[in-house]
């Protein structure tokens, strides 16, 4: 029997909708797919993904405010103002805000969430891989970074946890139109990038390599690189990776932001790594 990886997609700013990743996910399997058929039977079988929409968090708030400010005193714009709500509401709500829960803590309780269903389907020592957009990698990086750093005063590792559902499974990292360099900006010190691989992974699959690519277009302005930020950074991630995202209306603009998801140099690299990962842990 072939083990099988996890995968975890974490959407970006604004309102997703359910369903989100059904395009994406239907892309990473036919080529994973693809490239190990003539290894085994049902390959997609092998690849367990989970979207994580964790904009629910802000969803309702968001549109009553729309409705009581915008909407109910005619302004101006209002379709801007809407994506404005929801893409900017997104960024300022998640901040952590000292004790207690908070949207910091809710937004992290949906990644748990994903995790655990991961953890069930694919197994509770599966390699983990992370697919994260836009602020979704700004989340993502402060969810295992607080499992790696502050294991004590995270509420979601309980003795029960899995060692996916803890991080320590982790082995691919893949973000696309990071605005991690914007959040830097919040501390006086920003040289801590998480562990990719995790640092516990040798104990379940020794020898296995882990990655850490950056995706950004230079026409998005919300994208960024990250090997420059410092030298933690630059010895962290493997590679910052840069496409021409879009069509034809978008690729050489701020709308660029969009594509990632539907671009062939973004999806060939990280269903590269999937394959190479999946490879070493069944040795074929």
């Amino acid at each position: 029997m072939f083990k099988k990886l996890a995968v975890a997609i974490v959407h970006g700013m604004g309102n997703q909708k359910e369903g989100f990743a059904e395009k994406y996910i239907d892309v990473i399997r036919s080529k994973f797919s693809e490239k190990i058929d003539h290894l085994v039977e049902s390959p997609s079988a092998y690849l367990i993904i989970q979207p994580i929409q964790w904009a629910t968090v802000f969803a309702d708030r968001e549109e009553s405010l729309f409705s009581k400010t915008v909407s109910a005193n005619h302004l101006h714009y209002q379709k801007l103002r809407k994506f404005l709500i929801h893409y900017l509401g997104d960024a300022i709500a998640y901040q952590p805000v000292g004790e207690g829960k908070h949207n910091y803590e809710r937004v992290h309780e949906k990644i748990g969430e994903g995790l655990n269903i991961l953890s069930t389907k694919a197994g509770n020592n599966a390699p983990l891989c992370v697919i994260s957009h836009s602020l979704g990698s700004v989340i993502a990086s402060n969810y295992f970074y607080d499992l790696q750093h502050k294991q004590k005063d995270v509420i979601c590792v309980v003795n029960k946890a899995s060692p996916l559902e803890k991080g320590d499974t982790l082995t691919l990292f893949y973000t696309m139109g990071t605005t991690l360099p914007l959040w830097s900006l919040r501390y006086h010190n920003f040289d801590r990038p998480i562990h990719i691989p995790s640092s516990k992974l040798q104990y379940y699959y020794p020898g296995l390599k882990g990655e850490w690519i950056n995706f950004y277009n230079k026409d998005d302005v919300l994208g960024f690189p990250l090997k420059d930020l410092n030298e933690n950074y630059y010895k962290s991630v493997s590679e910052d990776k840069a496409v021409n995202v879009g069509g034809l209306l978008t690729s050489w603009n701020p709308l660029s932001h969009s594509g990632y998801f539907k671009d062939q140099d973004v999806m060939e690299p990280i269903v590269d790594g999937l394959v190479r990962t999946w490879r070493q842990i069944n040795h074929v």
